[in-house]
């Protein structure tokens, strides 16, 4: 019995040592990388929080950087339950190489599209007028005044082969846009201004959003309580 319980002591006490102390690895020590998102109280946002690429939230702050360092923005919009959001993450925003190109010749921008709707549906009808088909994540290069230039969605991190074709990744796409940024600045502020005048057209085509098609009072606002308490399961 004595030995029984000797080597049952001692599988005891090899799982104790096996198993890690609650809270793992970061336990031990502060994340290597936090950035602004840090601060936000988005659960998207605070996800990319520890990621190397240096995010900011939607607001002045970096379009004021942008602007007084002559930068592109880039902007990347998702929401917390988007599969290929992670995906691109995991690739690209994660990685130190990757990141470090963001940080030295973009202003990053992180936007979750569920707290600013308003944002994703300006910048999802740009990509509409560039003629491609929409979804998340949502990336544009924007001019420092937050016109758009040219977007996507999920980049691959590297170049992808397809029979004889080859899809460039996202730091291919990196390379091309800050290329065409210093040599070639006038055409991408023309291009810039057109798709400012496409977007802004398309929407105000967009079968009156953001209209009302009857005068808003406080009687009509009381009418629609009253109904919806009607329907109210207290």
């Amino acid at each position: 019995m004595f030995s029984i319980i000797r080597r049952g002591g001692l599988v005891l006490l090899l799982l104790a040592l096996a198993i890690p102390a609650p809270g793992g690895e970061k336990a031990k020590g502060k994340p290597k990388h936090t950035n602004r998102l840090a601060k936000e109280t988005s659960p998207y946002l605070l996800m990319h929080a520890h990621n190397p690429t240096n995010w900011y939230a939607w607001g002045p702050e970096a379009f004021e950087k942008a602007k007084k360092e002559n930068k592109l923005v880039f902007l990347s919009i998702g929401y917390s339950s988007c599969y290929w959001c992670h995906v691109m993450e995991r690739e690209s925003f994660d990685n130190e190489d990757v990141a470090k190109i963001l940080n030295d010749h973009f202003v990053c921008i992180k936007v979750d599209r569920e707290e600013r709707p308003d944002i994703d549906h300006i910048y999802m009808t740009a990509l509409y007028t560039q003629g491609r088909s929409g979804g998340w994540p949502l990336s544009f290069f924007l001019l420092p005044d937050g016109k758009p230039v040219f977007g996507g969605t999920y980049w691959p991190r590297e170049d992808k082969k397809f029979d004889d074709e080859t899809a460039p990744g996202f730091k291919s796409i990196l390379k091309v846009v800050m290329d065409a940024w210093k040599e070639k600045r006038a055409v991408l502020e023309e291009q810039g201004d057109k798709m400012a005048a496409n977007t802004r057209r398309s929407l105000e085509n967009a079968g009156g959003i953001g209209v009302a098609i009857v005068d808003l009072d406080r009687k009509l606002v009381e009418a629609v309580v009253e109904t919806l308490k009607e329907e109210f399961d207290p």
